[in-house]
């Protein structure tokens, strides 16, 4: 199967003539920069079936090491076979909604070297009620009161080929429904790096709650071990969890800290030189690369992207005239009682990104495109999963010389950054391929440089090859290998797509128009508000069509999916939430969801409970 980059209609306007040369260095990429992909690559399914992958590693014994997030383990996969073994299954580890769980990993560089150094180290989220409740989770019954991210040491053990031993690095560090971001490595100095982000703060159900980013530990707190100022920064960690002396001094403090001024980084990764490399979400615009340097601010959440006043203003909630808690969250339209602060009002000392995904002026209507009422899909961001520092070097890809290789979730493609001989740069337009009906998570290259790995998101939504906005990807839990052939041209590249990516076809579910309308209370839809906000919120949104991961709940697009089906496909589509934890809240819960559900959607509440037996809700259809 041959597949490069092609056309992503009504989203993208690639501007097919533009050349890549130096006139594109020097200022901000904009959505319509990326050109389609000159080589062709065969797409082989390496595996599938994992569960939400998160990071993959090329490891020393030649397979793929891959953290699956939801399911809380480590898998060693055979990148030919696909034959997969699990390491561990983390046994603290807990993931109760789309953001949480075993995350980011590195692999110790004397793994498998006979040095008594065969060491995994990983970053995941737990539950820790000997530590104080999160401030930001009022309900006591939330998974995520006690919700911390913690750094652990495994051993790994090559004849059983299993991970053991689990000792604890650094624990107590903040974690939330939202932005845990979570990536680390293992620098050149060998110490550890690792990104926590801002804990989805001044956004949907969190947008009461300050960002943090800019906030700096003080010397009281790292000696009591508080590291609740973490959140927005990058850390850089001793092997045995220490500060390292070295580390920045920042506002008088020596912690942890290596970077601050962040939202939500989640790629890192080093070029043999020690360039530090960042791959950041923006907002709905100016998803950043950066390079990261010690003590750096990187501006947020006062600056997104470049200090330019486009497409960014700083609006915090939670500083509102009015009564944060009485307003209704909303991306597009806030309120004047919300203070604004342009860009340019940050005034302070900031280190700027070298390339944006992508820069938009302020006269950007973030409601247009073909995205319907899932806007966020037809934002100028790309949503990267990571970023990789690819040097081709000898049998390599050509003219990948120096390349930074970019996942985005938000249509499936695999974004290539050209840098300048410097590596300090970025050098020209950005290139796109790999262009499918998933979301890309991660990377990972063999060691001939000629095989790019991709793991792809278990759920979600993404953008398809043809334009249409998908719910249900391609490859859910994947990990895909793509083979550079040949050099070829953008219209073959393109035609290669259409003939080799066809759109893969659902059965449409079975409708009952003439079935009794669903019943509930008013009660249980009030009732249903609040677990909705904590356990749903940060995928679908507040008003449950503003949501950046999960599709619409209300709405054109909920009536066109759910409109005539049966309230007992809704109620169990429901209890599959979130992805990683099925059923993990109590029933009433899950039925007073159900409810606040179908009473945003008009449904008229009733004198009868919302019934629980499937017999009862197959007799009841969506209206």
């Amino acid at each position: 199967m041959l597949v490069a980059k092609s056309l992503c209609r009504g989203l993208l306007l690639l501007s097919l003539g533009l050349p890549a040369s130096a006139e594109s260095e020097g200022r901000p990429f904009r959505p319509e920069d990326p050109l389609p992909g000159d080589k062709l690559f065969h797409l082989r399914v390496v595996a599938t079936g994992l569960e939400s992958p998160w990071e993959i590693t090329w490891g020393p014994d030649s397979h793929l090491w891959v953290t699956e997030r939801g399911a809380c383990r480590i898998t060693r996969v055979h990148p030919r076979t696909g034959a997969r073994k699990t390491a561990i299954t983390v046994s603290d580890a807990v993931a109760p909604g789309g953001q949480e769980g075993v995350m980011g990993m590195a692999l110790h560089p004397d793994l498998l070297k006979n040095k008594n150094s065969d060491f995994v180290f990983i970053a995941y989220t737990y539950s820790d009620r000997q530590l104080p409740p999160s401030p930001f989770v009022p309900d006591p019954s939330s998974p995520y009161r006690y919700l911390y991210l913690k750094v652990a040491r495994l051993t790994y053990n090559p004849s059983k080929q299993t991970l053991s031993n689990p000792v604890t690095i650094l624990a107590g560090l903040p974690a939330g429904n939202d932005h845990n971001s979570g990536r680390l490595k293992l620098g050149p100095d060998r110490m550890l790096y690792l990104t926590i982000g801002d804990q989805g703060h001044n956004q949907f159900g969190n947008n009461c709650y300050e960002i943090d980013s800019q906030h700096l530990p003080s010397a009281r707190e790292i000696q009591a071990g508080n590291y609740a100022h973490y959140s927005g920064k990058t850390l850089r960690i001793g092997l045995d969890g220490s500060i390292p002396s070295d580390n920045p001094r920042l506002n008088g403090v020596v912690s942890h800290v290596y970077t601050y001024g962040h939202r939500n980084v989640q790629g890192i990764d080093f070029a043999p030189d020690g360039t530090y490399y960042s791959a950041e979400h923006g907002p709905k615009s100016d998803d950043e690369i950066n390079i990261l340097k010690a003590g750096g601010n990187y501006g947020w959440p006062r600056v997104a992207g470049f200090r330019d006043d486009s497409g960014y203003t700083y609006r915090p909630w939670g500083e509102s005239k009015s009564n944060c808690r009485d307003l209704q969250f909303s991306d597009y339209d806030v309120p004047a009682s919300v203070p604004r602060y342009p860009e340019s009002s940050f005034t302070e000392p900031f280190i700027e990104p070298i390339a944006t995904l992508f820069t938009v002026p302020n006269s950007y209507d973030f409601r247009r495109g073909a995205c319907g009422d899932a806007y966020f899909l037809c934002w100028p961001t790309i949503a990267p999963g990571s970023v990789e520092y690819y040097a081709a070097g000898p049998g390599g890809i050509p003219g990948w010389n120096k390349v930074l290789l970019v996942p985005g979730m938000k249509r499936g493609s695999l974004y290539v950054l050209p840098l300048t001989t410097d590596g300090q740069n970025a050098a020209g337009p950005v290139y796109r391929y790999f262009h499918t009906a998933n979301r890309y998570r991660d990377t990972a290259v063999s060691p001939d440089r000629r095989t790019i790995f991709i793991a792809t998101d278990s759920s979600g939504m993404t953008v398809a090859p043809d334009g249409t906005v998908r719910s249900t990807l391609d490859h859910p839990g994947a990990i895909l290998a793509f083979t550079y052939k040949k050099e070829s041209t953008p219209a073959q590249a393109a035609a290669a797509l259409r003939t080799h990516s066809a759109p893969v076809r659902q059965p449409q579910a079975a409708r009952h128009a003439h079935l009794d309308p669903p019943q509930f209370t008013a009660a249980q839809a009030t009732a249903g508000q609040a677990p909705y906000k904590t356990s749903c919120a940060v995928c679908h949104g507040t008003t449950l069509t503003n949501g950046t991961f999960g599709p619409p709940l209300a709405g054109e697009s909920f009536q066109r999916k759910w409109s005539a089906r049966t309230l007992h496909d809704l109620s169990n589509k429901v209890k599959a939430m979130p992805p990683s934890a099925h059923n993990s809240l109590p029933a009433a819960t899950y039925s007073a969801i159900t409810a606040f559900i179908l009473q945003s959607n008009g449904a008229q509440p009733g004198d009868q409970p919302l019934p629980t037996a499937a017999s009862a809700q197959r007799k009841m259809s969506i209206r």
